[in-house]
């Protein structure tokens, strides 16, 4: 058992990990005698510059989708949306570019976490025999070996659920921004490219169409509960659609109050992590810490010792 020292030692270096933590990059700047990064007040957390007004995912259930809309495929075919929406299974769709650093290989990784998932549920759907599966890049920097490559890593991930599944039940597209732009349009998928940074603002969801080609559902977030997946699709093909939009928005982007911009959210998800991190540490080190001093009385009470009386004002003066 740790000694009530051994203790202190670990707590204060928890507390100084903490402080580093905290202070991340401001550390550097205040050994430079620059002066650290303001407070962000709430008024910057709420409001949006004018930039990013236009980004989101708007709800257009019931919305159709334009068939003619002309992409590539992975291996390079030619075809249009409408051929993975023949009136006979519903369609699992996302917009992502394949180069992107943060949010949307967390979507792709949720969605592929999810239909596994919906393979177990006792429905037992799976991609190609009860429904399909595109991914579409908004990004026409995006090629054709990207796609290709992206695709065999998600099918991968799949695991049985993504044996033998041919490019019509299962692929990563590509397209010219104008095709592209028609289907996000339709289905309220709001982005916008930001030359400063150099990245698409955009935010996270899956859409499912029915097999007649209208949206049904948008699920927004990065992970998808394999219940409510499967739910979507069954309503979905029998041509359902709902509103309003499920899950929560989660953007691409977030305030910055030292640079007075919107800088990638997955910075803001690791302070957190780590505020968590350290927050459980200290809550175990308060139970070692008073489990340490149950024992000590314990002990002290089995070799016939009384525990030591109390002193200072809390001493009980006999009369």
């Amino acid at each position: 058992m740790l000694s009530r020292a051994h203790l202190g030692a670990w707590a204060r270096a928890c507390a100084i990990a903490a402080l580093f933590i905290a202070i991340g990059k401001d550390g550097s700047a205040l050994a430079q005698g620059v002066a650290p990064r303001p407070v962000p007040t709430m008024q910057s957390f709420n409001t949006l510059p004018k930039d990013l007004e236009e980004v989101g995912i708007e709800d257009k259930h019931g919305a159709e989708l334009p068939r003619a809309a002309e992409l590539t495929g992975s291996d390079g075919r030619s075809f249009v949306l409408g051929e993975y929406m023949d009136a006979e299974k519903p369609l699992v769709l996302v917009l992502a570019y394949y180069k992107c650093p943060m949010l949307c290989s967390m979507v792709l990784n949720g969605m592929s976490k999810a239909l596994k998932g919906v393979a177990l549920q006792q429905s037992g759907k799976a991609p190609g025999h009860d429904y399909r599966v595109l991914v579409v890049s908004f990004d026409p920097r995006d090629t054709i070996d990207v796609a290709r490559e992206k695709r065999a890593n998600y099918l991968e991930q799949l695991g049985d659920a993504g044996r033998d599944l041919d490019l019509a039940s299962y692929d990563f597209a590509i397209g010219k921004e104008d095709q592209v732009r028609q289907i996000a349009d339709a289905i309220g998928f709001h982005y916008k490219w930001l030359e400063d940074s150099q990245q698409f603002a955009h935010e996270a969801g899956l859409f499912v169409v029915t097999p007649k080609g209208k949206l049904s559902q948008s699920l927004t977030g990065l992970e998808f509960e394999p219940a409510d997946v499967d739910r979507a699709i069954t309503e979905a093909d029998k041509e359902v659609w709902h509103s309003p939009l499920k899950s929560v928005l989660f953007y691409c982007f977030s305030y910055d109050a030292k640079h007075g911009k919107y800088v990638p959210a997955v910075m803001n998800i690791m302070k957190l992590g780590a505020g968590i991190t350290i927050l459980a540490v200290g809550v175990l080190l308060v139970r070692l810490f008073r489990q340490d001093k149950h024992r000590q009385r314990s002990r002290a009470v089995g070799l016939g010792r009384a525990p030591s009386a109390p002193t200072g004002p809390e001493q009980q003066v006999s009369s």
